[in-house]
């Protein structure tokens, strides 16, 4: 390849996961913006000649109206993801059950949905626990992309906290929502989780700005870029050049309301980063924003990027025996 390999994954999140997040009313209707939405990515991705893993919800998947948008996905060349049935961020209050339900039911759906199996898990919110780690390797999942790497979790947090209406209750729940400040202190470089079974998960993580640690993924720059545009643009650029200076993969992180404006979406300007701004705008930035990732990469959907990691992972391993192995010695014949 001429260029390094780099991921690219978009969270096909809902408006009614947002609402229902946030504490708004009306979610239980299943609210929606998918027919208009995919279709934009999608023509994006095709006239970049980008393949991306969609990460769907489970409960979008079952709804028998997004069965065509979704089936499109997998019809253009990308790969599908498992996001959850619910889409509920904390995962790590979930007990054993719970857990399998989430990951079950919802692989079930999009797999009925798309006709695609789910090999790679990314979970709402950066929500983890060692039990949903552990089932996912067990269950045949190659991947997992829920880590992000960085020390703004909870300042994201406090945002979303201020523009909502949650009580104290609902607040404790979303406690561990887009992790906590040590989160900045775990790998860029996609690593390989293991344990005593013998069972393993190949962890990629979504990337953040190499030593500083803050975001990089599409919405945060589309929310910088509301103030300062060149600004945005040359920190992206920054950030990409310090990830290929240090051998850092990037894992490139996009949403749904990457490519919705206000007049798409109404409900999310309130209180959702850059949703108060026209999609014209926002279109014309996440063109040249994938355009500078594709320029600087070799960009793959991750279930690809996965199978490379580790083959090249393996590959690295055999030479590295091949060279420590001592030349057999001489039999003495008589």
């Amino acid at each position: 390849m001429s260029h390094p390999v780099a991921s690219l994954s978009l969270d096909l999140d809902n408006l009614w996961s947002y609402l229902k997040t946030h504490g708004d009313e009306g979610w239980e209707s299943f609210p929606g913006y998918l027919e208009t939405v995919v279709p934009r990515i999608l023509d994006v991705l095709n006239d970049l000649n980008l393949r991306c893993t969609f990460f769907v919800v489970g409960q979008d998947a079952a709804l028998p109206k997004n069965t065509e948008v979704l089936r499109s996905i997998v019809d253009a060349g990308h790969e599908i993801g498992n996001h959850s049935w619910s889409h509920d961020p904390w995962f790590h209050l979930f007990d054993a059950k719970q857990l399998s339900n989430e990951v079950l039911a919802s692989e079930l759906a999009i797999m009925t949905a798309t006709g695609q199996k789910p090999i790679g898990w990314r979970s709402p919110g950066f929500s983890l626990s060692d039990d949903l780690l552990r089932f996912l390797a067990g269950h045949g999942y190659q991947y997992d992309a829920s880590v992000f790497p960085s020390c703004t979790g909870p300042l994201a947090r406090l945002y979303y906290f201020a523009t909502s209406g949650l009580n104290r209750g609902e607040r404790k729940k979303r406690s561990n929502l887009y992790g906590s400040w040590k989160d900045g202190f775990q790998s860029l470089n996609p690593f390989q989780r293991e344990w005593n079974d013998g069972s393993s998960l190949l962890e990629v993580p979504v990337t953040t700005c190499p030593a500083i640690r803050t975001p990089i993924h599409a919405s945060y720059l589309q929310f910088l870029a509301k103030f300062a545009e060149p600004a945005a643009n040359c920190y992206f650029r920054t950030a990409l050049r310090l990830c290929k200076f240090r051998k850092i993969a990037p894992s490139f992180l996009l949403h749904p309301t990457d490519f919705l404006g206000k007049e798409d979406s109404p409900e999310l300007a309130g209180f959702f980063p850059a949703m108060d701004q026209p999609a014209d705008v926002k279109m014309r930035r996440i063109n040249r924003f994938l355009s500078d990732f594709a320029n600087r990469f070799e960009v793959l959907p991750m279930g690809e990027f996965a199978e490379h990691h580790v083959g090249q992972k393996f590959s690295k391993t055999a030479k590295k025996e091949t060279r420590n192995k001592k030349h057999p010695t001489p039999i003495a014949v008589s």
